[in-house]
C-alpha cells in the first residue's frame, strides 16, 4: 500500500476523523487490571490499541469487532503478547493516515508502504512483510520483465502508483479502473494483458473467481539503470510495508517492532503469509536496497531489515 495510492487522498479525511475520534476517545472502554508494563506503552487508552483500518480483504477486514486478514492477524498476535485489547475503527485509506498523523488513533495497518515522506509525519515499525511486484495474468501467459510489457495493455486501479509505472513502459496502454473488480473483469475477458494489484488481492481472486482463469506472476524488478532513465519505474520494485504510528508513540513502536522481528524467527509470519496464499520467499525476504532506504532516515546506520532464513 504506497499501497500504492496517491498521497493526495489524505486531504479528504478531515470530516471522517471527527467521527473516528467520537467513536473511541473516551476511557469507558479501558480494560480492568492493566499491567504497569502495558500501561507504559502509552496508548490513548491504557490497555487498548485503537486501530484505524479500511475494508481491504485479505489484508484487513473488520468482523464482529475484530480485524481479520494478514495485517489483522499479525497485529492481533502482537497485541496479545503486549497485553493490549484491539479496538478497530473503520475508515478509508486517507482516514487511516490522517488518524495516525493527528494522533486520534494509536496505529494503522493494512499494507501501508514505508516512504520517506510518510515517516516525517509518523513512525513506521519494522516491516511485517514485503510486498512484491505482483501481476494478474491470464493462465498460460508469461511476462517476466519490463521489456516483456512493452506495447501491452496494462491495468490497475485509478490513483495507485502503478499508474505512473505503466505510463513509463514504452508503447503500453494504460487502463485505469475504479476498483480491482474492473481489472479482473477486463483481464478475464482478454481486454487487457496484465493487471497490477497488491499480491494477496490477486491470489484471493484466483480462488473466488476461477472462471476468469487468471494466475499470479511476480515481475523481475527493473534494473537501476532502467529506474535512473525512467524514475517512475521504481513503483515496479518491491516495497516494504509497515505498521504506522504517531510520531510520539516511540515506546509502542519499539515494542511492536520487537514482536515483528520475533515473528520472523519463530515462524509465525511465514505461517500467516501461507494462510492467505502468499509465498514466504516473496513476502518475507527484503530486496537488497531496502536497508539503504531507511538507514540514517528512521533507522540506525547499521540497521538490517528482518528476514526469514537468518
Amino acid at each position: 500500500m504506497i499501497r500504492v495510492r496517491s498521497l493526495a487522498v489524505a486531504l479528504s479525511a478531515t470530516l471522517m476523523l471527527s467521527t473516528v475520534a467520537a467513536c473511541g476517545s473516551g476511557g469507558d472502554d479501558a480494560p480492568k487490571n492493566v499491567s504497569a508494563k502495558t500501561a507504559a506503552l502509552g496508548t490513548l487508552t491504557p490497555g487498548v490499541l485503537k486501530v484505524a483500518v479500511e475494508p481491504y480483504a485479505p489484508y484487513t477486514t473488520e468482523q464482529g469487532g475484530k480485524i481479520v486478514g494478514l495485517d489483522g492477524d499479525v497485529l492481533t498476535y502482537i497485541a496479545k503478547k503486549l497485553g493490549l485489547q484491539v479496538k478497530p475503527q473503520v475508515t478509508d485509506f486517507a482516514g487511516m493516515l490522517a488518524g495516525v498523523q493527528s494522533h486520534r488513533v494509536d496505529i494503522t495497518v493494512g499494507g501501508v508502504a514505508w516512504s520517506a515522506d510518510r515517516q516525517k509525519q509518523g513512525l513506521f515499525t519494522d516491516p511485517p512483510y514485503y510486498s512484491p511486484p505482483a501481476m494478474a495474468v491470464r493462465s498460460g501467459k508469461t511476462y517476466k520483465t519490463v521489456a516483456n510489457l512493452k506495447g501491452r495493455s496494462l491495468g490497475t486501479v485509478d490513483g495507485y502508483v502503478w499508474v505512473k509505472s505503466i505510463q513509463a513502459v514504452p508503447g503500453a496502454k494504460l487502463h485505469a479502473y475504479p476498483d480491482a473488480n474492473g481489472v479482473f473483469d477486463d483481464l478475464g475477458a482478454g481486454r487487457i494483458d496484465v493487471g497490477f494489484l497488491d499480491p494477496l488481492i490477486i491470489i484471493a481472486a484466483q480462488k473466488q473467481r476461477p472462471d476468469l482463469k487468471i494466475a499470479t506472476e511476480y515481475l523481475t524488478p527493473p534494473t537501476a539503470a532502467e529506474v535512473k532513465a525512467k524514475p517512475a519505474l521504481q513503483y515496479f520494485e518491491p516495497y516494504q510495508t509497515g505498521f504506522y504510528l504517531p510520531k510520539k508513540a516511540t515506546k509502542l513502536e519499539r515494542a511492536i517492532s520487537a514482536q515483528i522481528d520475533a515473528m520472523y524467527k519463530n515462524g509465525e509470519l511465514a505461517k500467516l503469509v501461507k494462510k492467505y496464499g502468499g509465498d514466504p520467499e516473496q513476502f518475507l525476504k527484503p530486496a537488497a536496497d531496502m536497508a539503504a532506504a531507511r538507514r540514517g532516515v528512521d533507522r540506525p546506520g547499521d540497521w538490517t531489515p528482518p528476514s526469514i532464513g537468518k
